[in-house]
Order: structure tokens, then sequence, then C-alpha cells
């Protein structure tokens, strides 16, 4: 721990984004509190708030280094459960645009746990470091400032199921609560103008199921993705080699193009994917949990770094600023790249009063990449509505030729997955070298 004059720091919402945000600020802060409304288990688990913890989530190669660099033991520990753990580029399935992508050595790993496996796992390493400190089952009720407004100085939380209320002091106060964050209107009763909300309507429903997995089948060290050409088709899956011995299979589509929660349904969608790789698994190994559905009507982003005024002493973090497209698989590592952010920022120890537009500014830029790349593939599909960025079209044309690339040239294969895992900016993607090759294999 760092000497800091921030002797006690409250985060709001023990998910992955709260989780990281507190490891961060165990190195600057003296005391750090985790407040999380659920009753947290010493368990992997499914928990009431986060619906959607039961289904595929992806941890992209820059999410990976993050998490790793803050947690050396974990990739030690991933490797132990039966779980595929290995280079993403060598050992992807990947089938768009009418074929399959090249697999290669990417030189990055990656891993296919579940989302309780993983955050259990990190919330471990968290709550046992020596200044942080689990609070589950209290609810925040709204925030605590200075008489001026000017500063947030503590939370007002009830306890569950008692219904018991205390005031908690804090010298930093960070929302990591989601998309169903309170930020703008607790901002809004302080006298605060709330953020510019961005929405881009996708409806998305899709559908998981669980299976056996058999110990000799030979598919485990692939992770399969099916991903839409946009113009023709507007449906998805993946399969995913979990742990605990099981398929974690995912389907769905945009504009109400939904994988059915039925068990009949939910095989039949996996059949009319342009590729046979999931109906593989779906129609011949043993299900094991019941279907499981999820809708995600639109991605969301706040722009809090357009505010002129904001209380000191107070700060918002992951899907609570901007909560992407989850098909994508951006969320967990654009929270893990906001951590990064404050943690580089509190290294150059600013005030409070001027932390949150330093960390608003630099987050907006964090969020661009990520928001641009799902907001721009989602406008592939026409029932999408909402501000659609400049030029998204051209790019959507330019990257259906990238995509077919990839199918055959490793340097073109190489250069996409270092921009979907957040490597390297997408304009990676218009250097020289890669329109030459484009244009070469026309």
């Amino acid at each position: 721990m760092k000497t800091s004059s921030i002797e006690q720091a409250i985060v709001i919402g023990g998910s992955m984004a709260g989780l990281l945000t507190a490891r961060v600020l165990s190195d600057h802060c003296q005391n750090v509190m985790i407040i999380e409304r659920d009753a947290v288990q010493d368990q992997p688990e499914l928990r009431k708030g986060q619906p959607q913890t039961r289904h595929l989530h992806a941890l992209l190669a820059s999410g990976f280094q993050i998490i790793s660099s803050y947690f050396p033991d974990l990739p030690h520990a991933f490797a132990e459960l039966d779980a595929f753990t290995g280079d993403m580029g060598r050992h992807m399935r990947w089938y768009s645009h009418g074929g399959y992508r090249l697999p290669i050595d990417f030189g990055q790993e990656g891993t296919t746990l579940t989302r309780p496996q993983l955050e259990y796992f990190v919330r471990n390493c968290v709550i046992a470091l020596p200044n942080v400190v689990l609070c589950d089952g209290k609810v925040i009720q709204k925030l605590l400032t200075s008489a001026d407004h000017q500063k947030v100085t503590g939370v007002s939380i009830e306890y569950r199921p008692s219904g018991e209320t205390a005031q908690l002091s804090a010298d930093l106060v960070v929302d990591c609560t989601g998309r169903g964050s309170q930020s703008p209107r607790w901002l809004a009763d302080l006298g605060f103008t709330p953020p510019r909300t961005s929405e881009v309507k996708v409806d998305i429903g899709y559908a998981t199921r669980y299976f056996r997995r058999e110990p000799n089948d030979a598919r485990a060290d692939q992770w399969m993705f099916i991903t839409p050409d946009g113009d023709q088709q507007n449906c998805f899956g993946a399969a995913f080699a979990v742990e605990g011995g099981r398929w974690m299979v995912s389907m769905g589509g945009w504009g109400g193009n939904h994988c059915p929660g039925e068990a009949d349904g939910y095989t039949a969608f996996a059949k009319q994917l342009p590729a046979p790789d999931l109906y593989g698994i779906v129609s011949e190994a043993e299900p094991i949990s019941d279907v499981f559905v999820y809708k995600f009507p639109s991605s969301l982003r706040q722009h809090y770094e357009q505010l002129t005024r904001f209380p000191s002493g107070y700060l918002v973090l992951g899907d609570a600023i901007a909560s992407f497209n989850p098909t994508y698989g951006q969320g967990m590592t654009s929270a893990a790249m906001q951590a990064v952010l404050l943690d580089e920022i509190l290294q150059k120890r600013p005030s409070l009063q001027r932390l949150p537009h330093k960390f608003f500014k630099q987050a907006a830029k964090t969020i661009d990449t990520p928001w641009r790349i799902a907001v721009g593939e989602d406008f592939r599909f026409a029932t999408t509505s909402g501000p659609k960025p400049f030029g998204t079209d051209f790019i959507n044309r330019y990257m259906t030729r990238v995509s077919r690339a990839c199918q055959h040239d490793p340097v073109v294969g190489m250069a996409f997955l270092q921009v979907m895992n957040l490597l390297r900016p997408p304009q990676h993607l218009f250097h020289p070298r890669i329109i030459y090759r484009l244009l070469k294999s026309v």
C-alpha cells in the first residue's frame, strides 16, 4: 500500500468493475470498502443482480493482460481448471463472411472460464488484501455531500433484510454498479445536470445452454464463433469449453431474431446457423441445464466527460459509463482499461477536486474504441437505430474485405485480432501494408 492522502474509499458494486477498481484503490488509499447489494457466498455463484452471468463472457487479450498484471497468480490458477486456456489465434474456429478465419499464432493467451468462476478468483484475491473489505447485503440509498453539495463525503446505506440504515464517510466514492447505475438520478437530486445519454437500439436476444463435455472431445482445445454477414444474416453463436467438463453454447440474433428459450426451438436455431459446429455439439452432447434466455435492448453511453460541473470525491466507472452490446465481449476489458487509467491518474496525485474531470476526459478516449467497434458492427443490421458514427457504412464495407481476407492471409488476420482484442487502435487496419494486401487479394 502506498502512502496516500485518501484515507477511505468506497466502491459501490462488487462485480468485476468494482473488484478491479478496489484493487487499484488499494494501492492509493489507506482503506477501501466494497459495498454490494447482493449477498455474496464464498463460492462461484449466480447472483440476482447479475442477470447475464449464466451466459457467454469473453475476456479479450488486453483484459487478460491487465488482470494478470494485478493478480499474477491467476493465469496459473486458470490453467489448472478444466477449461480452454491457450493461444487465442491458434485455437480459434471462427466462421465469418462465408468461411473460417485462418488460425494463426497470435502470441496472446486467453481462457474460457465462466463469469462466476472468473469473478470468484478475482474477488478472493481482492478481499485478501489487508486494506480492502467487502460489505454485502447493503443497498445505497443516496450520496452524502458537503452542505453546498460540491463534494461527496460518503453514502447512506440500508442493511438487507433488516432495513436498518447507516451513514458511511469516505474521501472518494466510485460507482461501479453497471448499466442500472443511479448516478444520473443522484446527481440530479443534488442539483447537478445529469450526463447526456447515447443509446443505440439493437434488440438482441440470445439463449445459453450447458452440455456435458466428454474428456476425449478433440474440440475442447478450440473456441468457436459463428458471426453473421450483416447484409445477409443476423444471427450468431459461440461455444466455449468451460470448467466442470462442460460446453457453454450461446446463440442469438439482432432485430428480434432471438434464439428460443425452449429445447426444441434452441436446437432448431443451432441447425439454421451458417456453419455446423454448434449444431454438432447441441445435437450430440448431453444437455445438463435448462435453456437460459437474455435480452439486451440497447447499448448505452453516459457522457460524463461533457459535464462542466461535477462533485469532487466521486467517480463513475465500467458499465455505469458505457454498456456495450455483450456479443462483442468488450465489457470486462473496457472496465479493466478504465481501472488502469484510474491507477495511472492517481499515481500523479491529483486533487480530489480535479480527479473527476481528469478521469472522465481520459476515460472517454478509452471507451471510444470499443464503442465505435460495437456500434459500427451493429449498424450492419437495418434494424439498428440511434446515433450513427460518421463513416460507419464505409468502414463496414472495408471490414467485410478484412474479414474475408482473414480466411487466408495471416498478416491481415493478426492485425484484425490485435484490434479486436483492443491491443491496437482501429487505425491499424488502415495501415498501407494492410490496404495493399486487401487490394492484392481481390
